[in-house]
């Protein structure tokens, strides 16, 4: 049987349920009727992160960085470009330490850029320093396969 999966709306954070085998068919939010997934990582606050962290069963992929950081800058688009690799399997989320700076004290953050991988909860992986999407995309698809 295919159980269903929580997915937050990454346009209004409405929880949605969806089997997994629906995943790849272009789902809409069941509230607001935007796509689940747009090919895009999605900007979060403290408050999002939180309602897609603890209520999302898709692991997160979590770009930390600040606007002032050129290596962040530089990576932005290889993080964009990874989430077309690796939607609808994994919800990538971007974080500014200017925005909220709790956030990257929680997690230890010492560096910037930082991704982190984060799956029911709980940290499963990091790695620091700007990687090209395909490797984004590859490092986070071993760690999952290996947890």
């Amino acid at each position: 049987m295919d159980h269903p999966l929580h997915i937050p709306c990454p346009h209004c954070d409405a929880l949605n349920r969806l089997p997994a085998a629906r995943l790849a068919e272009g789902p809409r939010c069941g509230q607001c009727r935007q796509p689940l997934f747009f090919g895009a990582p999605v900007e979060v606050d403290a408050e999002r992160f939180a309602r897609h962290l603890t209520r999302s069963d898709l692991p997160l992929l979590v770009d930390v960085w600040a606007s002032w950081c050129g290596p962040c800058r530089a990576m932005a688009p290889e993080f964009t470009a990874a989430a077309r690799l690796l939607e609808p399997r994994v919800r990538l989320l971007k974080i500014s330490t200017e925005e909220a700076p709790d956030l990257a004290q929680r997690f230890g953050i010492r560096s910037i850029p930082t991704l982190l991988l984060l799956h029911r909860g709980r940290e499963v992986a990091r790695s620091s320093g700007v990687m090209p999407a395909r490797r984004i995309a590859a490092w986070a698809e071993e760690v999952l396969a290996a947890a």
